[in-house]
């Protein structure tokens, strides 16, 4: 007993006297855990939609209503391109960068510093030398660790305005998870280029091996280019305190083509357009949803959503990475959705080939998506993304063609197949479901 007490003394009385090196050791765990529930517990405001098939995509109340949260006018009179793979997209935009003649304003997740990523650089320097103004906006976590800081010093030497988004050097923890997953060039205000694309290696080729990705990217002419130009411009003031004004960044722009299209962007601390968008799409759909996504990680109300158009007779297709994955954990978080899905009528496709890093959705033909947005909870609830909507019927025939072309490429995932899954693959997925918003 007399020893018990002298204990319970020691503890009311010199709990608080700790060495120098416990006291660090304290200091540095509470930081860690305060850190961790910022990036794990700060994430912008999310709603569930359960819609109803009131109105059709064709209807004129379908636009305004999925655009709701963004810009509901569609804007008239441009010319959108679909360019298909490294081979396609990366000569087109050095060649736009080439022949710059007033400014040229660069915003990507990933910039590598390899062949890929080199070559960039050294355009961007290359035209900055020469008095055009270039603007190089780079995310903290995506470009800071693979982008080496010669390539930095490189462009600005060269007079690059050169900033990163949210850099993972700050002490502001809490902005540390809040990336910018958008993708955007802009060439003189007057031709621009977006999509999910890095500008890396594995994105050049054209998906001919496992080393090279496939995926697409779009070339905008027209009224959009300034919509573009005012999503890069909310994040460059955000960073660099620079306003972007005059002919050389807003010229007048005249019709290039006779696509309607709007640019959805998400922002921080906002409830993300982007899921509606897509809830709109799937419950107003007639005839077919066709849906690539690199990382599907879906909701249960974008689960409920997409059954319950299967089962009024709605083809619902949706493909994915097959075997060549570069993010399996993602991949575990969403196969849990898949069960649900299936029983429901919609068929699930695997792309065999290489990595298909495609984020794009076609609905009936006259609604068609692309971007930078996954279908996950990490686009809905903390990333900043930008994807261009297009109502065209011509252009969602081009669309459904190049989601036929991956088709001929893919392996349907069945019900049997889900059913029969490994006990390691079923304990992967609960596991990664929890942090399914973080993948």
């Amino acid at each position: 007993m007399a020893r018990r007490k002298r204990n319970d003394h020691w503890l009311n009385t010199h709990w608080w006297i700790l060495t120098l090196g416990e006291w660090i050791g304290l200091v540095l765990a509470l930081g860690a855990i305060v850190s961790l529930l910022c990036i794990l517990l700060i994430r912008r405001h999310t709603l569930e939609y359960h819609l109803e098939h009131t109105f059709a995509v064709n209807d004129p109340e379908f636009f305004g209503s999925a655009l709701a949260m963004s810009d509901p006018v569609p804007i008239e009179g441009n010319a959108i391109e679909v360019l298909q793979n490294g081979d396609e997209y990366f000569p087109a935009m050095l060649d736009a960068i080439r022949a710059a003649k007033k400014s040229v304003n660069f915003e990507a997740y990933i910039v590598y510093s390899d062949e890929i990523g080199r070559a960039f650089c050294e355009v961007l320097s290359e035209r900055a030398r020469t008095g055009v103004e270039v603007r190089v906006l780079l995310d903290g976590v995506g470009s800071g660790w693979s982008l080496n800081n010669s390539d930095v010093r490189m462009m600005k030497r060269a007079g690059c305005k050169f900033t990163y988004y949210h850099p993972t050097h700050s002490l502001r923890v809490d902005r540390t998870n809040r990336r910018s997953h958008r993708r955007v060039l802009l060439v003189d205000g007057r031709i621009g280029f977006t999509g999910g694309v890095g500008f890396a290696k594995r994105w050049g080729g054209h998906a001919q091996d496992k080393q090279n990705w496939r995926d697409v990217h779009l070339r905008v002419r027209g009224p959009l280019v300034a919509k573009l130009q005012s999503a890069f411009q909310e994040h460059w003031a955000k960073t660099s305190g620079e306003e972007l004004s005059g002919a050389d960044q807003f010229p007048g722009l005249t019709t290039a083509g006779n696509l309607k299209a709007q640019i959805v962007s998400s922002h921080s601390f906002s409830i993300a357009p982007v899921p509606l968008v897509q809830a709109v799409a799937f419950a107003a759909a007639s005839k077919r949803i066709w849906i690539t996504n690199a990382y599907c990680t879906p909701t249960p109300d974008q689960v409920e959503l997409l059954t319950k158009a299967a089962r009024r007779g709605v083809d619902v297709r949706i493909m994915v990475p097959g075997e060549n994955n570069d993010q399996p954990l993602t991949k575990s978080a969403g196969r849990g959705a898949y069960g649900k899905l299936l029983e429901g009528g919609v068929r699930i496709f695997e792309y065999e080939p290489t990595m298909i890093h495609i984020k794009s959705i076609v609905t009936d033909t006259l609604f068609s998506m692309i971007g930078s947005s996954n279908l996950d909870p990490r686009s809905a609830e903390i990333n900043e993304e930008l994807d261009v909507v297009v109502y065209d019927r011509d252009f969602g025939r081009l669309m459904e063609e190049i989601f036929t072309q991956d088709l001929r490429q893919s392996r349907e995932y069945t019900l049997e197949q889900f059913r029969r899954r490994s006990l390691w693959e079923r304990a992967v997925e609960w596991l990664a479901y929890p942090f399914r918003s973080q993948l």
